[in-house]
């Protein structure tokens, strides 16, 4: 993040990757992962989530950070890295960025002869879990994965770490964690990724919504206590261009 940019521009670089992020990553799964003899499935799904962060880290890590999740940028607060003053319109843009991409997507799957919506990508648990995941599962499996991502994003964005790799770590990391969870839940760790689709979809989609802001935020949140002190970082380092500082969930 350039702290000599204005909060306005950074918040827009926000809103521009979270929808390139939603409508990249969910777009996959709606528009082809499933099409005819040369669907994608869900390793191609999986790609595409950790491709749409990988890019965007690139292209706005040094504008904004490239958060593009508000439980990255929760994380990244309490892990000294972001200031807790900025949460508000970074989560915020990323929402928005996400319900956008959302409602963009839903009108190009629309556009064809029997369009049923289903599911859209969205996330859920019990009988809404692709693989019939019970809301434990659900929970304990998207808790630890957002901390496994923002462990990674942590550690990859350190000053001590390997300059310039950091979108990559992160762009792998995101596609590996959606290999384990879209059986469980479509896999979120990301409430700007989970809210777009469940205001497409409504009733059961944003009746379980809850559970894809607290388990993500809560696995976050503990990263960003533990890697610190795992670490010893004696000064907080904010994320800078130079690291191609870059997070985000999906």
């Amino acid at each position: 993040m350039n702290s000599s940019i204005s909060l306005s521009r950074r918040c827009s670089a926000e809103f521009l990757g979270t929808f390139w992020l939603v409508f990249g990553g969910c777009g996959s799964a709606v528009l082809a992962a499933a099409f005819p003899n040369v669907g994608i499935g869900l390793l191609g799904v999986s790609f595409a989530f950790g491709l749409t962060v990988l890019t965007m880290a690139y292209a706005i890590g040094h504008i904004s950070g490239c958060h593009l999740n508000p439980a990255v940028s929760v994380g990244l607060a309490v892990g000294g890295r972001f200031p807790s003053s900025q949460l508000l319109p970074y989560i915020s843009a990323q929402v928005v960025g996400g319900v956008m991409a959302a409602a963009t997507l839903y009108f190009i799957a629309s556009e064809t002869a029997g369009f049923v919506p289903g599911g859209f990508a969205s996330n859920g648990f019990g009988a809404n879990s692709p693989g019939g995941y019970s809301l434990a599962a659900a929970f304990t499996s998207e808790a630890l994965l957002t901390f496994f991502f923002l462990f990674v994003i942590l550690g990859a964005t350190d000053s001590r770490a390997p300059r310039g790799l950091a979108p990559i770590a992160i762009g792998l990391c995101l596609t590996l964690i959606h290999l384990i969870g879209i059986p469980v839940t479509n896999l979120s760790v990301n409430p700007a990724r989970s809210t777009g689709p469940a205001l497409m979809v409504g009733g059961w989609a944003i009746q379980q919504l809850w559970l894809f802001w607290l388990a993500p935020i809560g696995g976050a949140t503990l990263a960003g206590l533990v890697y610190p002190m795992l670490a010893r970082e004696s000064t907080p380092t904010p994320v800078t261009t130079a690291r191609a500082a870059a997070a985000t969930a999906g």
